[in-house]
C-alpha cells in the first residue's frame, strides 16, 4: 500500500528487547489512528535507518536499564519516550522530547502521548511532574485563580500554540493574549511558558 493511502499516524518503534518491540507493535496496530511503520534496535546508524520510514513520531522504550547521560540521536521525527518510574526524569526531559510517559501506561495514553507529538504538541505524563518542576505550588496555592479567559489561553498554551494562533483561535487581539499569557505566568509563578504548562499540569489545570 503506498504512503498516500495509508490512514492513521506512523510510528517508528525504538526498542532494545525485541518482545518489547513486538508488544508494542502489536498494541498500537490495533490502536485507532496508528500506522506502525517499522521496529527499530538502537545502537549506531539507526537515524539513517529510521529516515527511510518517513514516521511521523517515534515510541522510545528506554527499558529497565537506562544509560547516564541520556544521548538520543537525531531522529527525523518527535520522540515519545518509555520511562520507567524509577529513573530520572528531569535529565531525560532536557534531551529535547516532544513526550515523556510512563512504561506502564496503558495503549490508550501512549497512542494519545504520539499523537500529540506527530501535531508538534508536548506531553508530559504527570506522575513524572512532581520531579521535573519540583517547585510546582501546591493544589491550593495559586497566587490568585485564574479567570475564565486565562484558562481557556492556558489549555492552548500548554498544547503549543503561538499568540497568534490562540488569538485567532479564540477571536481577540494578538495583544490581549499576551497580556494574558502575563497574567498566567505571574499567577503561576513561572518564568517561561513550558513551566507554566508544568506547574498547571501538576494543579491538574490541563493536560499536556
Amino acid at each position: 500500500m503506498s504512503n498516500s493511502v495509508e490512514v492513521g499516524i506512523r510510528v517508528l518503534i525504538v526498542a532494545a528487547d525485541p518482545l518489547v518491540r513486538a508488544g508494542l507493535a502489536a498494541a498500537l496496530e490495533d490502536a485507532p489512528g496508528m500506522h506502525v511503520v517499522a521496529q527499530l534496535e538502537p545502537g549506531p546508524g539507526l537515524a539513517d535507518e529510521a529516515a527511510l520510514f518517513a514516521p511521523d513520531v517515534v515510541a522510545w522504550d528506554l527499558g529497565w536499564a537506562m544509560e547516564s547521560p541520556l544521548d538520543l540521536p537525531d531522529l527525523p521525527a518527535p520522540i515519545v519516550l518509555l520511562l520507567a518510574e524509577g529513573h530520572a526524569p528531569r535529565d531525560v526531559w532536557r534531551s529535547g522530547l516532544a513526550g515523556l510517559i510512563s512504561r506502564e501506561a496503558d495503549t490508550d495514553r501512549l497512542a494519545a502521548a504520539l499523537q500529540a507529538a506527530a501535531q508538534g504538541w508536548v506531553l508530559l505524563d504527570p506522575v513524572f511532574v512532581p520531579q521535573i518542576a519540583p517547585g510546582a505550588p501546591p493544589d491550593e496555592a495559586l497566587v490568585e485563580p485564574l479567570t475564565e479567559r486565562e484558562m481557556d489561553v492556558l489549555q492552548l498554551l500548554a498544547e503549543g500554540l503561538s499568540n497568534r494562533a490562540i488569538a485567532h483561535h479564540l477571536g481577540i487581539s494578538e495583544h490581549t493574549v499576551k497580556f494574558h499569557v502575563n497574567g498566567i505566568l505571574g499567577k503561576l509563578d513561572a518564568q517561561s511558558r513550558t513551566e507554566a504548562a508544568i506547574r498547571a499540569a501538576a494543579l491538574g489545570l490541563v493536560l499536556i
